[in-house]
């Protein structure tokens, strides 16, 4: 391919063809692919940190004699931040571009992992798992995969949200079993080393070939026009709270965060969370309960991509209202299938619960798309805080719960019921008559 060569501001970024408007001449494979494989290897890094709490509540509680509610007040801490840094780092991403953030997040994480091997009190707990890792996690939330997904997709944009969003998935399938069996073997310390070091792997990768817009390497978006790398944005937390007020006037905004919360309660904060100490309540061995985890991770990647093409074909509310519909009904049934050893209906729930999953995410992403144009990888950031404040506190109540009644059962009962409310939820936000009418 022949044409002028770039000058870009980035002086790590190597020289390449610039691609004009109207020009035909394209790369074999697009620049925005291998941005997107970047992206997906670095949110299974940061993600690996999201194997641990359930498979550490119970080593944590006979080691200190933490309640299950302390632990799971650290583990709240964490995904509340988790949600409240993404808009603001979505923000940040535009102001300082997203190698930079990425690069911070991902040492943030590695540190927090490091330094709870040393800690003696569960105060210390709160700062390294709550604090540094909420924040570095956070910061490479979803609204990171929005960013990248609306700057670099123009085509294909819900299949890419789908393969983006399966990355958690992806980092709990290699994860979960690996520090399962490293905690059953060599206790809950190397497991967190793993973690860390997990997130370090990703940091050279993330810097040498991650770019925040295709204009820094001459390209159009996939799909798209070339367009001119904007001037970066200043008063980033400024503008993050500014799209947040604007946003909190529109229903349909209110709507999909509460969705949203309620999707968060019921996996991250309830399966994620509190699955693995619940089977071992009924016999189950902890690598046993992680595994099925894990198996819940392989289908979670189906499910997802499935669901970001069906996004790109039907209508996204009731794609919505289908996902929480049968999630709710699903969380009636698990008491009834917990068991000492693992059997085909609980099998069968696994499955299922994995295809639903995050199977949410890619509806939700184009809403917020529809709804709010360029300020949605912000909205969405603040979507996704109201999923982390859900999570967390079902983390928290889930862990209290336990305490109180000595077992699970009400909490799956009262995640079920709050699944239905949210399919009812989904049914009643309204689409923009833009949108309608193209």
């Amino acid at each position: 391919m022949l044409g002028d060569v770039t000058q870009t501001t980035d002086p790590t970024a190597p020289a390449v063809p610039l691609v004009k408007p109207g020009r035909s001449s394209r790369p074999r494979i697009h620049r925005a692919w291998i941005v997107a494989a970047v992206t997906f290897v670095t949110i299974i890094g940061g993600a690996a940190f999201n194997s641990l709490p359930g498979l550490l509540i119970d080593p944590l509680h006979t080691e200190f004699g933490w309640s299950r509610g302390e632990i799971g007040l650290a583990v709240s801490i964490d995904m509340a931040l988790y949600g409240l840094t993404a808009p603001f780092a979505a923000a940040l991403m535009d102001r300082f571009g997203i190698r930079r953030v990425v690069v911070v997040a991902l040492s943030a994480v590695a540190a927090g992992a490091l330094a709870s091997v040393w800690m003696t009190a569960s105060w210390q707990l709160m700062i390294y798992w709550g604090l540094l890792v909420g924040l570095g996690t956070g910061s490479m939330a979803m609204a990171f995969s929005a960013t990248v997904t609306n700057r670099w997709f123009v085509a294909r944009r819900g299949l890419v949200t789908g393969i983006l969003t399966a990355a958690g998935a992806s980092g709990q399938l290699v994860f979960l079993p690996l520090c399962a069996w490293i905690v059953d073997e060599h206790g809950w310390r190397p497991a967190s080393v793993t973690v860390a070091l997990a997130a370090l792997v990703v940091v050279p990768f993330v810097w040498l070939l991650m770019r925040d817009h295709p204009a820094d390497v001459g390209l159009a978006p996939y799909g798209g026009a070339f367009v001119e790398k904007p001037v970066p944005a200043r008063g980033a937390a400024a503008r993050t709270v500014r799209v947040l007020l604007d946003a909190a006037r529109t229903g349909p905004f209110w709507l999909l965060a509460g969705t949203f919360a309620i999707c968060g309660a019921s996996t991250n904060g309830l399966i994620r969370t509190h699955f693995v100490p619940s089977a071992h309540d009924h016999g189950m061995p902890i690598t046993a309960a992680a595994s099925l985890l894990a198996v819940i991770g392989i289908f979670d990647v189906i499910g997802t991509i499935f669901s970001g093409w069906l996004t790109d074909r039907f209508d996204a509310r009731r794609l919505l209202a289908v996902y929480y519909a049968l999630r709710g009904v699903s969380l009636l049934f698990l008491p009834m299938l917990m068991a000492p050893s693992v059997h085909p209906p609980m099998v069968f729930f696994i499955v299922f619960y994995g295809l639903d999953w995050v199977a949410t995410v890619p509806p939700t992403l184009a809403l917020c798309r529809e709804q709010y144009g360029e300020d949605s990888a912000i909205v969405f950031g603040w979507v996704l805080a109201s999923h982390q404040v859900g999570a967390a506190a079902v983390a928290f109540l889930g862990g209290v719960a336990r305490d109180a009644f000595g077992s699970y059962d009400v909490v799956w009962y009262a995640a079920g019921a709050l699944c239905a409310t949210a399919a009812l939820m989904a049914l009643v936000i309204r689409r923009r008559e833009a949108a309608v009418s193209s």
